[in-house]
């Protein structure tokens, strides 16, 4: 009987909060419009951002910048930041991030970099090895945000 009480109570709440999910708006931004990719810049669901991981390249030679693992965090970073800026956000609304690291002894350079970022209020992370990483990158990081 129990059993059946918390199975009826958990359908219930997962219906009802389905129901909820159908009344957000969803906007998908493409990465840039005369770009064919399988995946979106970021996603909007109501209040919440989320961004595609970035990497460290620069937009203009389209390569990753020199510099090892704190260059490619800082150029990131930057990308996260102007992501966030030009989809209604910002890093101090950004609640949740996933790192990823070609080699996971470079945690330490890459946080160095990434606390800079984030100087008060940081957000939830997670941070893990690859065993690679797009375009041979030593970092990617995706992240979620509020939208103002």
């Amino acid at each position: 009987m129990k059993l059946m009480l918390i199975t009826t109570l958990l359908s219930t709440f997962l219906l009802s909060q389905a129901a909820v999910a159908g009344d957000l708006e969803v906007e998908h931004y493409a990465v840039r419009d005369d770009m064919q990719l399988p995946f979106s810049e970021a996603v909007r669901v109501g209040h919440m951002l989320y961004l595609s991981g970035q990497l460290g390249y620069d937009p203009v030679t389209a390569k990753l910048v020199e510099g090892g693992i704190a260059a490619e965090t800082r150029q990131t970073l930057e990308r996260i930041k102007a992501a966030l800026e030009k989809h209604g956000s910002s890093m101090p609304e950004v609640v949740k991030c996933t790192v990823f690291l070609a080699d996971i002894k470079e945690w330490a350079a890459m946080n160095e970099v990434y606390i800079t970022y984030f100087p008060t209020n940081p957000p939830a992370r997670s941070a893990l090895g690859s065993s690679g990483l797009a375009l041979d990158a030593r970092v990617e990081i995706e992240c979620m945000a509020t939208v103002k």
